[in-house]
């Protein structure tokens, strides 16, 4: 007799076993999720069959580890063949009964902290809380400290007062050869928001920043690489829009090309980041800088006929969202990046790039070709010095041939 564990779901038999009863509540989330019904079928099916192998052999709810998920798979492998999913749809039951309070969660041994990793936490959070740092610079600032501090105190206590211009001069020079240049650059200035730290705390006294040597890396030595124009037209109408995903992926085109938002942001915008009625986006940029931006009547048209036509159903704050199990918002650039670069690949564009920032720049020269300011341009991109837009001097190439001189040898 068929047992109807939830809409999407039926089993041939009733649950069993310790975790019998969370079986319906686990199927009501993988319908949540997004999951299809053979999807969910097939992971409430293997989640009840383990419930009932652990009543077979004696396994308590409390005691339920991923190591007994593993042991019953062997065992099951011995009378059926194992599928490739079968270990992560356990893993995925077993995470959702650890978030249900049923299973107790995963123990993780903490490694006491060393002096360096005190210290390094410090600064870490320094960056986070007091500086409003971007993650990504939080990241790529840490590990150049942490081998910063480990060069110059190894394993002992780490005594920030006793640092010299000579240990900093002399870590760059053993770091620096090993490193590319732009990798080099980002060293020097993690060292410099370090020391600049170490003095605000008081741990040093003298202002040990201008002993960073300065890593040859000149700013704006190339042109901005940006789609043409023609080719962002080529992009949005290759566009299959009678689907949800290329609805999804013709709003997040829009916003790139029309806006110039950088891949994060796109990512991290919530449904409640839109005025409809002021007609305008609210954008959270670098450092933590939120910005209001108006919205084209193009843009906000493709992000409702997404929201009407296309979101799932979901508790997700999200503007976008996966179009696949699990459904939930982008986990950072990265899914927009993804998404742009398997676009231009079936639209057969040859772009200056597969990445997000071409539409950036892309946006950038248009405006600048059409006459906009650089601070016109700046407020636009959501930069917070000038210096920043300047590099899109460089593409205006009509402008820069009025300054070149007339080439000596042609003169009689």
């Amino acid at each position: 007799m068929n047992v109807v564990i939830c809409s999407q779901v039926v089993l041939s038999r009733a649950p069993e076993g310790p975790l019998a009863a969370h079986i319906c509540t686990f199927a009501k989330s993988l319908v949540a999720l997004g999951y299809g019904a053979s999807s969910a079928h097939r992971q409430v099916l293997l989640a009840s069959c383990f419930s009932r192998w652990l009543g077979h052999v004696g396994v308590a709810v409390q005691s339920v580890t991923m190591n007994d998920a593993q042991r019953y798979l062997r065992c099951r492998a011995r009378r059926l063949r194992r599928g490739r999913g079968d270990l992560a749809a356990l893993t995925h039951f077993i995470d959702f009964l650890r978030r249900e309070g049923v299973v107790p969660a995963k123990k993780i041994a903490v490694q006491p902290l060393t002096a360096i990793g005190h210290c390094t936490e410090a600064y870490e959070l320094y960056l986070r809380e007091a500086r409003a740092l971007a993650r990504a610079t939080i990241v790529n600032y840490v590990p150049f400290i942490r081998a910063f501090l480990s060069h110059r105190f190894g394993d002992g206590p780490v005594v920030l007062s006793q640092l010299c211009p000579g240990d900093v001069v002399r870590f760059v020079q053993w770091q620096a050869p090993r490193l590319h240049r732009r990798s080099a650059k980002l060293m020097t200035s993690a060292l410099r928001s370090f020391l600049s730290y170490a003095q605000y705390c008081g741990d040093v006294a003298v202002d040990l920043t201008g002993a960073v040597p300065i890593v040859p890396n000149w700013s704006m030595t190339s042109i901005p690489r940006a789609i043409a124009p023609d080719q962002v037209r080529q992009l949005l109408a290759s566009m299959d829009r009678r689907t949800a995903m290329g609805r999804r992926d013709y709003a997040i085109l829009l916003l790139l090309a029309r806006l110039g938002l950088r891949s994060g942001e796109v990512a991290s915008l919530k449904l409640d980041d839109i005025d409809w009625n002021a007609g305008q986006l609210t954008v959270c940029g670098k450092s933590g800088h939120r910005s209001g931006l108006p919205l084209p009547a193009d843009v906000g048209k493709a992000i409702v006929t997404y929201l009407q036509h296309g979101r799932p159903h979901c508790t997700s704050r999200c503007l976008f969202l996966r179009a696949k199990a699990p459904v939930r918002g982008f986990h950072g650039a990265g899914g927009i990046g993804s998404m742009v670069r398997h676009a231009l690949q079936r639209a057969g564009i040859d772009a200056p790039t597969t990445g997000t920032h071409q539409f950036r720049h892309g946006l950038a020269t248009e405006m600048l070709r059409k006459g906009a300011s650089l601070g016109e341009i700046g407020d636009v991109l959501g930069h917070r010095h000038l210096q920043t837009t300047k590099i899109y001097t460089k593409v205006d190439i009509a402008a820069l041939r009025t300054l070149a001189l007339p080439w000596p040898g042609s003169a009689q």
